[in-house]
């Protein structure tokens, strides 16, 4: 969120107080999941204050075509298919410039005419040139001077590397623009989501993109949904702007700007004091819930330290069969993907193929040339139309392949949900302590889209032999061959379709799997070591806490 080594004076001593202790806690109980929080916020409090702004939401959800209108060119690149590889920040700067960082430490300068080749999927596809981040200076923003707008990849995207690559960096947020496309309702994960940008900043605001697609009086009942919802799930309201790159453009762009991106200009050092006030407050106080759980456990003999961890961990202390449990609950959908994806496929195989048979028979009267150039036309053709419609379905249909995929997600969160709550609930019921809530997020991850490929077209190469075949005497034969490959090359493809699709659903099945035990395992850690590691601690612990309490106090008074 920041940059550069000068930083306000209400952080110098209070907020550096509270990371000191919670550092000592972090460390010497070994709280693995808190550490990414701590790491963040000691930085942010040894440095300047530089509001990141995170456009952040699901993938097409409109992101970088906003980013672009507010920059008033086509910087960042935008499709049809997830775009945005990795996080590209951008801010004011005196020149155009854009400096790309690599996960090993090195930089390089590029023109911004090169930036695409960095930050697209298309040509740096799962991030193989391994950028971490790319740093953008643009004389046009000088208007948000203290901002940094933060483009995001699309959380639940094509690549599960981008939804990985967004979540990591949720605790660097300093002000949030959660978009959500008008396409779809409020989803589930967009709640979620909200729910935990709360542990780490208080400015969240919500902008229903693509609004253009639908009237006036639908985007009056979206809002109002929108409202409903967050009410009732968050018991909180939040402000929702509209947008459309298409009209009323600088009327959506001017509200934005005069309620959200000036405002925290003008008041950076205000907006980043109360941003980083909260994010430490929100760590310390997730700090203070184990604390208090080594402070129960330090106090209790030796004898009955392993009683008390079978009492709180019970048989979920176990991690092999925690991993056996999730391989049978995810097994048990991937297992069904092929046949639930075939089976819808099966309505549009027929109607493609006929449809292809009768344009083949068009186009093909007016090709000309010898067998072997009537075979590349064909190929060409079959290649190029087999792409363009299956595409179209695999594109258009893909919500209809999720089934299992989503009922994986399902499964995999009641089963967050039963853990957490059973550890919650024996942590109260043996040691009196109440811990706060946690997020379990599993995020429903789209495969990538599929290709197409033409088989040969005859079993021998009869097309090499051309100058022997006299076409005005065999060519009606050939063009039946090829008008009767369309149901062949039809269905092959439709099969292949359906195979592409099994694989990249159980991949992210698998992929949800492995996240949903590594959260559990982390948490068992958290817990195991707070039990092996507090015996004749009680003092010391409790010294922890009287000192995160002190250090809380005057930091609520700066």
């Amino acid at each position: 969120m920041t940059e550069n080594n000068s930083n306000p004076s209400f952080i110098t001593t209070p907020a550096k107080g509270v990371l000191k202790v919670v550092q000592e806690a972090t460390q010497g109980l070994n709280l693995l999941s808190l550490q990414r929080e701590l790491q963040v916020a000691n930085r942010l409090v040894s440095q300047s204050p530089l509001i990141d702004v995170a456009i952040l939401g699901q993938f097409k959800a409109g992101k970088s075509s906003f980013i672009n209108s507010l920059i008033g060119r086509r910087l960042l690149p935008v499709g049809v298919i997830p775009v945005t590889t990795v996080i590209t920040r951008l801010k004011y700067g005196p020149e155009e410039r854009a400096i790309v960082t690599h996960f090993d430490g090195t930089e390089e300068e590029i023109p911004l005419e090169r930036l695409d080749e960095f930050t697209s999927e298309a040509k740096n596809p799962a991030n193989q040139k391994d950028v971490a981040v790319v740093d953008i200076e643009l004389p046009s923003l000088e208007d948000y001077e203290g901002l940094r707008i933060v483009d995001t990849p699309g959380l639940g995207s094509v690549f599960k590397y981008h939804m990985e690559t967004s979540e990591q960096w949720l605790p660097e947020v300093g002000a949030a623009i959660l978009a959500v496309s008008a396409e779809r309702p409020l989803a589930e994960n967009d709640v979620g989501l909200i729910r935990e940008l709360l542990r780490y900043t208080p400015r969240i605001v919500l902008m229903i993109t693509k609004v253009d697609l639908i009237t006036p009086e639908q985007r009056e009942e979206v809002v109002k949904f929108f409202k409903e919802t967050l009410t009732r799930e968050l018991n909180r309201e939040f402000p929702i702007f509209l947008y459309s790159n298409r009209e009323n453009l600088e009327k959506f762009k001017h509200r934005l700007d005069m309620e959200l991106l000036l405002p925290l200009t003008a008041n950076k050092d205000r907006e980043f004091k109360s941003i980083v006030k909260h994010k430490i407050r929100s760590l310390a106080q997730a700090t203070r819930d184990y604390l208090e759980v080594a402070l129960k456990t330090s106090q209790q003999a030796e004898t009955d330290r392993e009683n008390l961890k079978a009492q709180i961990l019970g048989e979920k202390s176990n991690l092999a069969q925690i991993e056996e449990e999730l391989i049978v609950l995810t097994r048990a959908q991937a297992i069904h993907t092929r046949t639930h994806i075939e089976k819808h496929l099966e309505a549009f195989r027929a109607p493609m193929a006929n449809r292809l048979r009768e344009e083949l028979k068009r186009d093909m009267a007016s090709w000309q040339g010898n067998l072997w150039r009537l075979t590349r036309q064909y190929e060409e053709w079959m290649e190029q139309n087999l792409y363009s419609e299956i595409d179209v379905i695999s594109f258009r249909e893909r919500k209809h392949f999720f089934g299992t995929l989503i009922k994986a997600q399902a499964a995999l969160e009641r089963y967050l949900e039963t853990f957490r709550t059973m550890l919650g609930m024996n942590i109260e019921r043996v040691l009196g302590v109440k811990m706060a809530p946690a997020e379990w997020k599993i995020e429903v991850i789209e495969p990538a889209r599929p290709d197409i490929r033409v088989g040969h077209v005859f079993e021998f190469h009869f097309d090499l032999l051309w100058f022997l075949i006299p076409m005005f005497i065999f060519r009606p034969l050939f063009e039946r061959h090829f008008l009767r490959l369309v149901y062949r090359e039809v269905f092959v493809n439709f099969s292949r379709l359906g195979a592409q699709w099994e694989m990249s659903i159980n991949r992210a099945i698998e992929d949800m799997r492995k996240q949903a035990s590594r959260y559990i395992k982390e948490e068992i850690q958290t817990i195991e070591s707070i039990l092996s590691q507090t015996k004749g601690r009680s003092a010391e612990i409790g010294t922890m806490i009287k000192k995160l309490d002190e250090a809380m106090l005057e930091l609520g008074k700066a």
